[in-house]
């Protein structure tokens, strides 16, 4: 499958998901802040493309979970070195290179835009 094939798919998962127009969702969209996804929605995200392209979603894989209840990983709002080591070790899809630089705990759903989905796809294809 390639690249264009899979941002299609994506594409109409997440306007069925979020309920969207098609023209919103390209890929430099963020999840969050231009789609409009809550934390509710990332569940039936991970559902969404279990179902579309018949791959297995690992908990936490795809999105953290319990990294901000982490006090190692999160002080003042901030996420330590020890939680961008932790986040970038469970998650090598997202590019994190510029968040990293100032690694606010609110700012990470910024990291999660359509190529991120799309990369992620991809490469648990490309294992299968």
């Amino acid at each position: 499958m390639t690249r264009d094939e899979i941002f299609t798919k994506v594409q109409a998962l997440l306007v069925d998901a979020l309920a969207v127009d098609e023209e919103e969702v390209k890929p430099e969209s963020i999840l969050t802040k231009d789609l409009g996804a809550e934390s509710i929605d990332f569940l039936d995200i991970v559902f969404k493309l279990e179902q579309t392209f018949g791959i297995k979603i690992p908990q936490g894989e795809l999105f953290p979970d319990n990294v901000a209840s982490d006090p190692e990983y999160v002080q003042n709002g901030r996420v330590t070195p020890k939680g961008v080591a932790a986040i970038k070790a469970r998650m090598p899809h997202i590019d994190f290179s510029a968040w990293e630089a100032d690694p606010q705990l609110m700012k990470v759903g910024e990291l999660f835009k359509v190529e991120t989905l799309v990369k992620y796809v991809e490469a648990k294809l490309a294992a299968k």
